[in-house]
């Protein structure tokens, strides 16, 4: 029988007896939640429930928290972290550090509001089913997630529990999934394609909840010690799935270390130094009220109050302060700031991550500051503060594209599913096609995104291969964010995923400046490429080169700033035009699909901060220094009528100057990829069997 239960709820909650559902609708009465229990039970008062599980994941906080004021309302609740590999295996050492500082503080918010919190480490399937088991849960609340594997965990965790009948007159225990609602929208498919038809609507952020008074903990569970970093590293080496060592210390080697070995000898003495200098001092800075509580100390962590008190010195950072905690603060944000607005997220971007504060708090506090500044006045102009309009921009575009991804993983529009991988805190958009053979990563150019590969994607998995298409940040439907955008930076971000996704060597094809980043990728990171697919790549070639200092450390100038204003306003006057230029024997390939997704993405927040990438790209690692290692490992595909470079000339110096590359002409442009599909297709396919098979690859296609 269907029940109603009436207790404060909120637009972002829906509830699932027993399947796990993902719910795009967020109800339009707040005031009700609807549940389906078992035929012939009878009604339960709203007020004295049963008990609750509140499963704590991205969400490390009490303030704004609507699923804990939900589980308030039950007669018993248990607070839940478990320290499960598949959740702490994607953070990095300081972030690791950063989780369970900000667990002590939420356990310490929890016993200051009567309850407690429960940690263990494990599998969460089985320590939540135990736990429901144990404490006759009728309720089993959780954040919703965006990013696949979290979604795939909950999806298992809910299937767990209905697998084995738990012994309880209710039946299983309902499982609840839950938002912080940013705006309100009542539902996720009237979220507009374009980011300016969504700020048409000016939808109103929804104000931040107080925390809630809690039922007593119950004092005869075990609820667990919080683990050191040790112990929790110490769990993580006894994962059975766990990636290689040698793997793991790749994702530490950054691409300077790599290309200045020998200048960067000091640099990576004096940062051994530092982290122990860190290491002595970290429980110093600790008592000193340092927001900055890691050994690295590079960004903000703590608890709630640590944050919201470093987020106060930072939208003041004009004001100047005598207290020495916000003197921190102000000097790690001119430290940051690579460009302007770019410390807020580099500072308070894990923080974020880890739902220590939400994002409408934020933009609570900013806008409340702003009111401050002005008499209670807020400009139609803008805002009075540089810090105020990052930490507004930067909430606001974190919801945007959450709300996008959260909404492209529920439509049945498309022939693939889209999957959603967070790096570095980034939401970032890719797809998998293909059940066995060998593993093959596609990475598009310059203003594309992962549909640029559509006619490719399932006919080189028909091949016998497993095939992973991904937008690159700063791109199509992934995050945008306010950083310096290199190219550097780009074949890392290639490196990470194909270590934390894909989990195996690469057969890695780049089209445009995507050829580029995946050179970059098998210079430095060799152990992850099987080989490289150059379509139409950019890069040079020089002979003789010897290698010179090089850095990712890029500053924007006034130039590029007025530069990418101008290139935007160009390319979304003639765009159509500009695209069919590089379509030159099929023009009819531009259709509206790939226009209009290109428009729509020239819309998202932040566009113009990876267009001034552009005034800024360092090409000078020529591609025969950075192919030199891969000889007979490198195919080349030409649309020699490309309008963008001189093929012919380019091909003349590649099989001069790059020892082994095997080169495919077509006739195409240059995305022959999209122009010409199927002979791309069948070119890449015989490449990978051949490569696979040890065929001498000169006479394979």
């Amino acid at each position: 029988m269907a029940v109603h239960f009436t207790f404060p709820h909120f637009p972002s909650l829906s509830c699932s007896p027993n399947t796990f559902r993902t719910s795009s609708t967020w109800h339009r009465f707040p005031w009700k939640i609807k549940a389906q229990m078992t035929a012939g039970e009878s009604e339960i008062q709203s007020e004295k429930r049963g008990a609750a599980v509140l499963w704590f994941k991205h969400d490390l906080r009490i303030d704004d928290h609507p699923g804990l004021l939900a589980a308030s309302d039950h007669s018993s609740l248990v607070p839940l972290y478990v320290f499960d590999h598949r959740i702490v295996s994607r953070f990095s050492d300081e972030m690791l550090e950063m989780l369970i500082i900000a667990l002590e503080d939420l356990r310490n918010s929890l016993r200051s509001q009567g309850s407690n919190l429960m940690v263990r480490l494990g599998n969460a399937e089985n320590v939540i089913r135990n736990l429901a088991k144990q404490v006759n849960a009728t309720h089993l609340y959780a954040e919703e997630e965006v990013e696949y594997e979290l979604r795939k965990l909950i999806g298992s965790v809910k299937e767990n529990l209905a697998l084995e009948m738990l012994p309880f007159a209710e039946g299983n225990p309902n499982f609840v999934l839950w938002q912080t609602p940013f705006y309100d929208l009542k539902n996720l498919k009237d979220l507009p394609d374009s980011y300016d038809d969504f700020k048409k609507l000016q939808l109103p952020v929804s104000l931040p909840l107080p925390a809630s008074a809690l039922p007593g903990a119950n004092e005869e569970l075990n609820w667990g010690p919080i683990p050191t970093f040790d112990d929790v590293m110490k769990f993580m080496n006894k994962n059975p799935c766990k990636p290689k060592m040698s793997w793991t210390s790749i994702k530490g080697k950054s691409t300077e270390t790599i290309l200045m070995n020998e200048l960067l000898k000091s640099g990576e003495n004096n940062q051994k130094k530092s982290s122990l200098k860190y290491g002595q001092r970290f429980q110093e800075k600790r008592a000193n009220n340092s927001v900055f509580v890691t050994r690295k100390g590079s960004v903000v962590g703590g608890g709630t109050n640590t944050v919201l008190n470093a987020l106060a010195a930072y939208l003041r950072y004009l004001e100047g302060t005598a207290r020495d905690d916000w003197q921190e603060v102000h000097e790690r944000v001119r430290d940051a700031e690579a460009r302007e607005g770019a410390s807020f997220f580099k500072l308070f971007g894990p923080a974020l991550s880890l739902g220590i504060v939400s994002r409408r708090r934020v933009h609570f506090e900013a806008i409340k500051y702003e009111k401050e500044r002005n008499a209670g006045f807020l400009s139609p102009f803008g805002y009075s503060a540089v810090s105020v309009t990052a930490a507004v921009d930067g909430v606001c575009s974190m919801e945007w594209y959450w709300l996008m991804s959260l909404k492209n993983q529920m439509t049945d529009e498309k022939n693939y599913l889209v999957r959603i991988w967070r790096w570095k805190g980034y939401l970032i958009q890719y797809i998998v096609a293909g059940h066995e053979g060998p593993a093959t990563l596609l990475v598009h150019g310059f203003g594309a995104f992962l549909e640029h590969y559509r006619d490719n994607i399932h006919d080189i998995a028909k091949g016998g291969n497993r095939v992973w298409a991904i937008t690159l940040l700063g791109f199509g439907k992934s995050e945008k964010p306010n950083i310096v955008y290199t190219e550097l930076m780009w074949a890392e971000f290639l490196r990470d995923f194909i270590i934390e996704v894909i989990g195996e060597p690469v057969h890695i094809v780049g089209n445009s400046i995507g050829g580029y980043f995946s050179s970059i990728l098998s210079c430095f990171w060799p152990a992850l490429a099987k080989s490289v697919v150059l379509i139409n790549s950019a890069g040079n070639v020089i002979p003789g080169y010897s290698l010179v200092p090089f850095t990712k450390e890029r500053q924007t100038s006034g130039a590029a700033w007025l530069g990418a204003r101008l290139l935007l306003f160009y390319l979304r006057l003639k765009l159509r035009d500009i695209v069919k230029n590089c379509y030159p024997t099929k023009t009819e390939r531009v259709d509206d699909n790939l226009v209009s997704e290109m428009l729509r993405a020239s819309h998202d927040p932040g566009v113009v901060v990876v267009l001034e990438s552009i005034f800024s790209f360092n090409l000078s690692l020529p591609l025969n220094y950075l192919l030199k290692d891969f000889k007979d490992k490198v195919l080349v595909i030409q649309g020699m009528k490309d309008p963008l470079s001189n093929s012919k000339s380019k091909l003349a110096m590649l099989k001069e100057h790059c020892d082994g590359v095997v080169i495919k002409t077509l006739d195409a442009g240059h995305c022959p990829h999209d122009e010409v599909p199927e002979e791309v297709n069948s070119v890449i396919r015989q490449w990978i069997v051949a490569l696979e098979s040890k065929i001498p690859v000169g006479s394979s296609i």
